[in-house]
């Protein structure tokens, strides 16, 4: 059975985040409202794909980035959403990872096809170092209970590469070949798993695509992938 990635954590951190909502209460990324990180009226667009089919999935003649068998998200990478996530990575409002990571539940309870541990797609150790957190870790951390699945950290990102959004699409894949590898002592975990990947924006799908290489070369079943955002 597989442990849940928070485990012990989880009532320390709900005791600092509520600390800090005393401390320094949250506006809304939207309206600037006070009282939470995005409030009610605002994170509507978080459900912007909710009722619609399920984007890629195995099987369909489409651009579905392999080894990848399906690929999800809840919404354009525009507006609120798109300021969401920007202010969750850059600012340093980690408590926008709970509305986030419950968008992503959502959306993968209505189109997801099987999975059964979550995986965040890792930063790099550097740029955990500098942010203090990693935006994927709390999103499937706040998803994971919703979905009654585990969320493990199983993958390391062995090498800096350039930020995605920098780049063309022909030179993302390039960018991200051979960066990601499933960490020490996780083989175990990975085998036989079908794994879904998390993270925050999606473009092309390389990123993913070259997470889930590293996984099925240790043994996972299947991966599968779920963003808060896609950017066309």
């Amino acid at each position: 059975m597989l442990a849940p990635m928070a485990g012990s954590l989880d009532v320390a951190r709900t005791v600092a985040s509520r600390t800090l909502d005393l401390a320094l209460p949250p506006r809304c990324v939207g309206c600037a409202r006070e009282g939470q990180p995005i409030c009610h009226a605002c994170r509507r667009p978080l459900d912007g794909r909710l009722a619609s089919p399920a984007g890629w999935p195995i099987g369909m003649p489409v651009d579905l980035p392999a080894p990848l068998v399906q690929l999800e998200w809840c919404a354009a990478y525009a507006g609120v959403v798109r300021k969401a996530v920007h202010v969750l990575k850059y600012e340093g409002e980690r408590r926008l990872g709970g509305p986030l990571g419950e968008a992503v539940a959502r959306r993968w309870q209505r189109a997801g096809v099987g999975g059964d541990v979550l995986v965040p797609v890792p930063v790099h150790p550097e740029r955990l170092a500098e942010r203090g957190y990693d935006q994927a870790v709390l999103i499937a951390e706040a998803a994971a209970p919703l979905l009654r699945m585990p969320a493990r950290r199983l993958l390391v990102r062995r090498r800096a590469t350039t930020r995605q959004f920098d780049l063309d699409r022909d030179r993302r894949a390039a960018n991200v070949a051979g960066a990601f590898a499933v960490g020490p002592r996780a083989a175990a975990v990975v085998e036989g798993r079908w794994i879904v990947l998390v993270d925050d924006v999606v473009t092309t799908g390389s990123t993913l695509a070259s997470c889930a290489e590293a996984l099925l070369a240790d043994g996972a079943m299947a991966v599968s992938a779920i963003a808060v955002a896609r950017e066309r």
